[in-house]
């Protein structure tokens, strides 16, 4: 399978792409929503970057906890009751007068149930493309990520002009209720992969056996870490620039649709194969240049080729997948998004944390340093497949 009309002639993609596209949708307008509304209340670049990529934090509670459930529940009914309670989770977050304690609350419960989320829905793309399709496929979703994002953003920024932040975030709980419908009318009724019932412990004891594998964990740690820290960087868009912060969100998107669609799609097979740790460092190296308070458009620049490395994420996706067994492919990709959601989220509290005791520019150029150190050190472990 390697053209786009032979994967959305796939029965059931067409409907997991809409569903997938308009969840990430509703996150993007809900999240700029979000950050700008507190930033503007508070002026911290810490509470503006948690708001926006805290829920990230609470993946690995989901992470030790929920997993299970990735490979033994019916998929169509969890897509639609996670996007159901995203959406009435959101619209509680644009309730007026709402503490600030309670807002954080709510994030933090949301990110706990989308570790759930990532792994039902990367489980239910290996049962609906063949082995040989899953490549474009997840590439495709993932380019549905950055146009998600692109539009978002740019969408997010008007509403949050001229309707208010609060307004901004029913628009985002209406297109998570748009996701659970195109979820339970457009996916078939299927069983759950493996047998059993879900529990904390088989969580455990299945994370044990995914990590028990040295090339799977160094696997993950590619996985989780770089990424993780740039976007560490992108949460500090909003202190960075707040007049032009939708525009560089947007940016980073573009140079991430960009990078997969070419190793989706373009590139054979014999440069995939080499070009992970190069793909991986392009991810850090632009961002240096940020601490040299370059303009506006040579920054913008340096953000949309950084974020072309991204794509480097979807060649460790495969190598993942070739490297666990079938009954574990769910959870195996739901603790792959818990752990590398989490990872954002800690390096969004540590590039606030950062940009409050110097600049956010600095912040970036620190964190773009921290990715780049890390990828040096993991690549001996990222060799030939095992």
């Amino acid at each position: 399978m390697r053209t786009y009309r032979e994967l959305f002639a796939t029965p059931e993609f067409m409907p997991l792409f809409l569903t997938s596209s308009a969840q990430i949708a509703a996150a993007t307008v809900a999240g700029l929503a979000l950050g700008t509304a507190i930033y503007t209340e508070t002026g911290s670049p810490l509470l503006s970057a948690l708001s926006m990529f805290g829920p990230s934090l609470a993946q690995v509670v989901g992470a030790t906890v929920l997993l299970s459930a990735a490979d033994r529940l019916p998929p169509r009914a969890v897509l639609t009751g996670l996007a159901l309670a995203f959406a009435l989770g959101t619209a509680a977050q644009a309730v007026p007068g709402l503490p600030l304690w309670t807002v954080f609350v709510l994030i933090l419960g949301l990110g706990v149930l989308a570790s759930l989320g990532s792994g039902v829905r990367y489980g239910l793309l290996t049962e609906i493309l063949p082995d040989e399709g899953y490549l474009l496929g997840r590439s495709v979703l993932n380019m549905s990520v950055g146009i998600m994002q692109i539009t978002g953003f740019a969408i997010g920024g008007v509403l949050v002009a001229a309707l208010s932040p609060r307004g901004t975030l029913l628009a985002g709980a209406a297109l998570y209720l748009a996701a659970a419908l195109l979820a339970r009318l457009g996916l078939s009724r299927r069983p759950a992969r493996a047998a059993g019932r879900p529990s904390i412990g088989e969580t455990w004891r299945s994370n044990a056996r995914l990590w028990s594998s040295v090339p799977r964990r160094y696997t993950y740690l590619a996985l989780w870490l770089p990424n993780g820290l740039i976007v560490g960087c992108e949460s500090l868009f909003v202190p960075y620039a707040p007049e032009a912060a939708g525009l560089l969100f947007a940016l980073a998107a573009l140079g991430m649709l960009v990078g997969d669609t070419a190793v989706g799609r373009f590139l054979p097979q014999r440069w995939l194969d080499r070009l992970g740790a190069p793909l991986r460092l392009l991810l850090a190296v632009p961002y240096l240049a940020l601490a040299l308070a370059p303009p506006l458009p040579v920054a913008a620049a340096a953000i949309v080729l950084a974020s072309i490395g991204y794509c480097s994420t979807l060649l460790l996706q495969h190598r993942l997948m070739a490297l666990t067994p079938p009954e574990l492919s769910g959870h195996a990709l739901g603790l792959h998004s818990a752990g590398m959601l989490t990872m954002q989220g800690v390096s969004a509290v540590l590039a606030g944390t950062l940009a409050q005791h110097t600049t956010p520019a600095i912040a970036m150029s620190l964190l773009a340093l921290a990715s780049l150190a890390v990828t040096v050190a993991l690549a001996p472990g990222l060799g030939a497949m095992p």
